[in-house]
């Protein structure tokens, strides 16, 4: 494919995208033009056939293919309501899939909504890995700050230790710290929420967060009056979690947090490096 076509047709697509409260869609009609179908009850038998395709990939067709009517112009004046579609970026992909293979756009066609969806997948990826990383952070500063605030509560470090690890055992359905790092494979010496899931490592943040507010306000005074305040809070938060059928202990490993940090730093020099790089066959015209 010429670059010039190319170029024009990633305008063309890109351009017709509509975005409304922050969801993209396509409209069908304007994808019937973009690839080139001539008849409207042409293309919606591309359009059944990619319904199915979408039904047997064990998602919703109705989540991607929602059904619209409008209004358009006939003549001068006149206006009539026609039947449409506003089609998800997996919806436009299908369609491309089922088309007419020899027309040059559906080729193109099929690349573009494929490296668009990977896009938007290694995007959605990258945004919740970051959320990880920063509700690990922000359990840090929170630790932190609680144990600055017991110490002058009488608490030393061995005994925030022990305070930290009891919490642990009322959130984890009575498994402590160091049992929780055997279930899980982790090194005895790294701490347990560096390899804690997103929601893990909330819980026990908003658990500590409610400790140290308590702790405060309530004036709680050594070791045992601090340590069923901090359990009780991790019990609570652990209520809120089993009632959605959310079992903390249960939960699989998750990706060393120190390693993700890494992995995503060397990601992201390597994409200011090579800004909008797009892999050379994309296009791959049949052959």
């Amino acid at each position: 494919m010429k670059k010039d076509t190319l170029i024009k047709l990633t305008k063309d697509f890109e351009e017709s995208a509509h975005v409304e409260e922050g969801i993209e869609y396509w409209m069908a009609r304007d994808i019937q033009k973009l690839l080139e179908y001539e008849e409207w009850r042409n293309f919606c038998k591309v359009i059944e056939k990619a319904k199915i395709a979408c039904q047997n990939s064990g998602r919703s067709p109705e989540d991607h293919f929602v059904e619209v009517n409008k209004m358009v112009l006939i003549g001068s004046e006149g206006k009539r309501e026609i039947s449409d579609l506003a089609l998800s970026r997996y919806a436009c992909y299908l369609i491309a899939q089922n088309g007419d293979s020899r027309k040059e756009t559906i080729a193109f066609t099929q690349t573009y909504f494929a490296i668009q969806t990977r896009k938007q997948e290694i995007l959605e990826k990258h945004i919740e890995e970051l959320e990880r990383i920063k509700a690990r952070k922000k359990l840090m500063q929170t630790e932190k700050e609680l144990s600055a605030t017991l110490y002058e509560h009488g608490i030393d470090d061995q005994g925030f230790a022990r305070i930290r690890s009891k919490g642990d055992q009322a959130l984890f359905g009575g498994l402590t710290t160091i049992e929780m790092k055997k279930k899980l494979g982790i090194p005895s010496t790294r701490p347990l929420a560096d390899f804690l899931p997103t929601i893990t490592i909330k819980a026990k943040d908003f658990a500590g967060e409610i400790t140290h507010f308590n702790v405060k306000k309530e004036n709680l005074q050594g070791e045992h009056q601090i340590t069923e305040e901090h359990e009780k809070s991790n019990r609570d938060v652990r209520q809120v979690l089993v009632k959605s059928n959310i079992y903390p202990e249960e939960l699989p490993l998750e990706e060393d947090v120190k390693k993700l940090e890494r992995r995503i730093k060397n990601q992201d020099e390597k994409t200011f490096q090579n800004p909008g790089e797009l892999p050379q066959n994309f296009i791959a015209p049949p052959g």
